[in-house]
C-alpha cells in the first residue's frame, strides 16, 4: 500500500500560537505533519485515540487524550476517520 501525505495548513494556526510545536494529522493511508511530530509517531498518536474511544460506550463521544509532563502536553483526537495531535509547550 502506497501512502500519501497530507498537506496541513498548520503553519497558519501555529504561528499565531508560538507555544504549539507540532501539529500531525493522519488517517488510514496518509500523514501531514508541522513542527516536532513526525511520522514515526503516528502509529502511537493513532493507537491512543483508538484505545481512549474504547472506554465509552457511546458511539458519538470523541475522547481527548493528552499525555503531559512538566514541559508540555499533546492533545489528541480522532474524528471522522482523523487523528489529529497537538504538541503544545508549557510557558
Amino acid at each position: 500500500m502506497r501512502r500519501r501525505r497530507i498537506h496541513l495548513p498548520t503553519k497558519h494556526y501555529t504561528m499565531k500560537n508560538p507555544s504549539i510545536v507540532g501539529v500531525p494529522c493522519t488517517d488510514s493511508l496518509n500523514l501531514g505533519c508541522h513542527g516536532t511530530l513526525s511520522d514515526e509517531h503516528a502509529g502511537v498518536i493513532s493507537l491512543l485515540a483508538q484505545q481512549a474511544a474504547k472506554l465509552t460506550s457511546d458511539p458519538t463521544d470523541t475522547p481527548v487524550v493528552c499525555p503531559a509532563s512538566d514541559n508540555g502536553n499533546i492533545m489528541i483526537q480522532k474524528r471522522d476517520g482523523f487523528t489529529v495531535a497537538v504538541h503544545k509547550m508549557a510557558s
